[in-house]
């Protein structure tokens, strides 16, 4: 099965699924999201496979969307007067779905988190079941400041309200380690024993019959899909788009494109540098 933006690694009754775009530190890119769906659909058939793991290449597990690429696209279509809220709400919708697939994954899915796990990569380690980070990897959505609404919605299930509200509405990231203490994580190791904490889980795991596998997943899945998740993520896909297309969104995709991306990033956060990236 050949892929672009990722690449299969199967040991010991469970399949790596690495994101290897490491140049780009993993960002999302248009092949990317149905590549995972792929991925994921592969690791479900493999009778030999028990556990799924989602990791990056390099440097971080997943910076985003790629920016370049977006800020391009968005450009383009808005310099042709097409921006149609409705065909953006279905397209942002099937990246959705196939980030859903994840979630959807008869199979559990461990995401194993380093570096930076920001902005859509945050959609990716949210649908995964399990969340294992290095305890200085970074986690957030920086684009609640300006161009972006998570579309998979799943901070407040995770985390609650308060603490969704606190990092939602100030873009803030957290550490690993206050990641865990916040339960958006499920635990925060060292960067040097992370390999081995999420093998020790994913073996522990693959210990289990598929069959009892799968029952325990949809039991607990089933209790957020009552809980209205299908509607949330359908208002955070349609607020992604608005977002995008607000003035300040357009003035900052513009800056983006004129003077690059670093500089349209240090505008948009260096006046939150003054209290600090990581919440303590």
């Amino acid at each position: 099965m050949a892929f672009s933006s990722l690449r299969l690694e199967t040991r010991d009754r469970v399949l790596h699924i690495v994101l290897d775009r490491p140049d780009r530190l993993n960002a999302i890119n248009r092949e990317m999201p149905q590549e995972i769906e792929r991925a994921v659909a592969a690791g479900n058939a493999d009778d030999e496979v028990r556990v799924l793991v989602l990791r990056g290449a390099g440097r971080a597990f997943c910076a985003g969307y790629d920016l370049e690429w977006g800020t391009q696209v968005e450009h383009e279509n808005d310099a042709r007067r097409d921006w149609d809220p409705v065909r953006d709400f279905v397209g942002m919708s099937e990246n959705l779905r196939c980030f859903m697939s994840l979630w959807h994954s008869r199979k559990p899915v461990i995401a194993q988190v380093h570096g930076w796990c920001v902005g859509g990569g945050t959609d990716l380690a949210l649908c995964s079941d399990l969340i294992i980070a290095a305890a200085d990897a970074h986690l957030g959505y920086p684009p609640a400041r300006v161009w972006g609404s998570p579309t998979s919605a799943l901070w407040a299930y995770r985390v609650g309200m308060e603490h969704a509200k606190r990092l939602l509405l100030t873009g803030d990231a957290v550490d690993g380690l206050t990641a865990e203490r916040l339960g958006l994580i499920c635990k925060a190791v060292p960067p040097q024993q992370l390999d081995e904490e999420v093998a020790g889980l994913a073996n522990r795991m693959a210990l289990l019959p598929t069959n009892q596998l799968i029952m325990m997943k949809f039991l607990v899945n089933q209790t957020y899909e009552n809980m209205g998740l299908r509607t949330t993520q359908a208002i955070g896909t349609l607020f992604d788009g608005i977002a995008r297309h607000t003035p300040e969104g357009v003035a900052w995709r513009e800056r983006a494109l004129c003077d690059g991306i670093k500089a349209a990033l240090d505008d948009r956060d260096g006046p939150f540098k003054d209290y600090g990236a990581r919440r303590k």
